[in-house]
């Protein structure tokens, strides 16, 4: 592994880009959603950089090279489309201790920018090295359909309730505490929209200092003709389960979208029921008939 993948705090930090293009642009839309403070330097910039600057959330810099501006920053994009000068600009930031990235020069880059799920702050990066960004961006485009909208909120919600959460349960079961949020009722619950009634539901359990005692599911998928014509509700129930059983030969793409952690076997409606009624959230890939069971 070249690149080390970490994140970076910017929170009241400096960071420059240079350039006034497109390039620039899709730079600013990054960073933009962290608390930095963002530096523009080029003698021009496009609509979409000059109403940043409008509205205050950069600064601008009407000018190639301010040779005070790099070593100032924490992080530089050099992204004027010069080769020379974005060199310029990379070799002064690095002098005052900036994380470097150069457009379409990876050879002289400090870091590289990944693809990402946005779920704040709940945030994916996916990376190749520079190798396939084609490859990072399908990568994205399945997560995307894997982590729902709210998941963002109920992290931060989360977040928020972790000191009670703390002081309600031990480790043992702190730990099974929060497997039951994010994959239990609270959940589905943010899923659907109810947002508040999972909030009350964790608060209660945490004040209670108890788990609540749930029901186990059953789900029958019909396999598609290709993994990736599986409808989402399919996905999150295969990122949710507990056992997957399956017939032979076992539908290895299908399974590639399934918890790595989750147990599975030859299919057996009667041990799915079994399972289910113990508690566990069981699916079947394939065709069968097992009462109650929801069907995707």
């Amino acid at each position: 592994m070249r690149y080390f993948p970490m994140f970076l705090d910017l929170a009241g930090r400096e960071v420059l880009i240079a350039g006034g293009g497109e390039q620039a642009a899709q730079k600013l839309r990054l960073v933009a959603r962290t608390e930095a403070r963002i530096v523009l330097m080029a003698p021009e910039l496009n609509g979409e950089l000059a109403a940043a600057v409008a509205a205050g959330r950069a600064r601008h810099i009407a000018t190639d090279l301010d040779p005070e501006a790099p070593p100032r920053a924490a992080l530089v994009f050099a992204c004027s489309g010069c080769v020379g000068l974005d060199g310029i600009v990379a070799e002064e930031g690095r002098r005052g201790g900036a994380v470097v990235n150069v457009v379409d020069r990876p050879a002289l880059c400090d870091a590289i920018t990944p693809a990402l799920v946005d779920r704040d702050p709940l945030v994916v990066a996916i990376g190749t090295e520079g190798a396939a960004p084609v490859l990072a961006r399908q990568v994205k485009s399945a997560l995307e359909t894997m982590l729902e909208p709210g998941l963002g909120r109920l992290t931060a919600l989360a977040g928020r309730l972790r000191p009670l959460v703390g002081e309600s349960f031990a480790a043992p079961l702190r730990r099974r505490f929060w497997a039951w949020v994010f994959g239990g009722s609270p959940r589905r619950l943010f899923r659907e929209g109810r947002e508040a009634e999972a909030e009350e539901a964790i608060a209660a359990a945490a004040a209670a200092q108890a788990l609540p005692e749930e029901g186990g599911a059953l789900t029958v998928i019909a396999l598609p003709d290709a993994p990736d014509l599986l409808p989402l509700r399919a996905l999150q129930r295969l990122q949710e389960a507990d056992l997957i059983l399956h017939g032979d030969p076992a539908p290895e793409g299908i399974l590639e979208f399934a918890r790595r952690d989750a147990e599975r076997g030859p299919l057996d409606p009667a041990r799915a029921a079994a399972a289910a009624a113990e508690g566990e959230r069981v699916v079947i890939l394939g065709a069968a008939e097992v009462p109650g069971a929801e069907r995707i």
